[in-house]
Parts: structure tokens; C-alpha cells; sequence
């Protein structure tokens, strides 16, 4: 079971980002379009959230590959 964790994990989190990207970006230029400031700041929100999620992922597996 502890195999089926440790893989499952990394996919999540990437698969997050780049599911929080997509939609940020989507919300950012149907606001932009709309001129709805709520949805581009939620769209800018949610861009910053899965970029920060996707770098984490990237920082954590190049200090693990160090060890």
C-alpha cells in the first residue's frame, strides 16, 4: 500500500497545478473579455497557486535526486 501512496502523491499534485494553470488562465481571459475584475483576479490567483504547486514538485525531486 505504502508503493500505491508514493506515487500517487506526485501525480496529484502536478495534475493539480496544471489544472489550477488551465483554469486560471481560463478565468483571466473570460474576464478580460467580460471585464469582470473578479474572474481576472481569481483567474490571476489561481495561475500564481498552480505555478507555486508545480514549482514545489520541481524543487522537492531535484533535492531528492541530490541525497
Amino acid at each position: 500500500m505504502a508503493r500505491y501512496d508514493e506515487t500517487r502523491g506526485p501525480f496529484i499534485n502536478k495534475l493539480g497545478g496544471l489544472v489550477l494553470i488551465v483554469l486560471g488562465f481560463l478565468l483571466v481571459t473570460a474576464g478580460y473579455r467580460s471585464g469582470q475584475a473578479l474572474y481576472i483576479g481569481a483567474g490571476g490567483v489561481s495561475l500564481i497557486l498552480g505555478v507555486i504547486l508545480l514549482v514545489r514538485k520541481i524543487i522537492q525531486r531535484n533535492q531528492s535526486g541530490r541525497r
